[in-house]
């Protein structure tokens, strides 16, 4: 999604107000604004192939799946980002009883646009990286054929794959599923 960046700043507080009224999402990220525009068809369809072919569960494990509407708040940089994609091992820890936010996602994925692929690689990682629960990032590609994957390997330490290519099988371990780009990409057009 397009970003605008508002230069003005407000407290959490000023900002949850805000969104509870708002007709459109804005992130807030370290107390400024960061308006958000609407998504491409391509970018929909993303979206909701991804968490179509995400697992609600595996053997005795439990995945709650999250898309574009649900909050993550990001303690350690005082954030409220809304990711394209979220997956929760186990039970979601939600910041109040409303359950607006939430804070523990082990899987992300954001659907790269041109006006926030930047933003996302960096920034957005950055302020990833900080979750405990979270193990993989992934960023997809709505213009080609094309998926980065960012899997955590120790403390610090994030390996990155890419796949390329209309018969690329991406693998993600920490919902242990094969994700064929013929299934993620269907009805996508370039």
């Amino acid at each position: 999604m397009a970003v605008i960046i508002k230069p003005f700043s407000l407290t959490v507080e000023d900002y949850l107000k805000q969104e509870e009224k708002a007709i459109d999402k804005s992130e807030w990220i370290q107390g400024k604004i960061i308006k958000m525009a609407g998504a491409s068809a391509n970018h929909n369809r993303l979206t909701l192939n991804l968490s179509r072919l995400l697992p609600l569960e595996r053997g005795e494990q439990n995945y709650e799946i999250f898309v574009s509407d649900m909050r993550l708040w990001i303690e350690e940089s005082q954030s409220y980002v809304y990711p394209d994609v979220m997956v929760i091992q186990g039970e979601p820890e939600f910041t109040d009883s409303q359950q607006m936010a939430v804070t523990n996602p082990c899987f992300i994925a954001e659907i790269l646009s041109p006006s926030t692929a930047g933003f996302d690689k960096s920034q957005k990682f950055t302020l990833y990286r900080s979750i405990p629960q979270l193990q993989e990032y992934l960023l997809i590609d709505q213009k080609s054929y094309r998926v980065e994957l960012y899997r955590k390997v120790g403390e610090r330490q994030w390996l990155f794959t890419e796949f390329i290519g209309k018969d690329a099988i991406v693998e993600l371990e920490i919902v242990n599923i094969q994700i064929a780009f013929s299934e993620l990409y269907k009805r996508v057009k370039f």
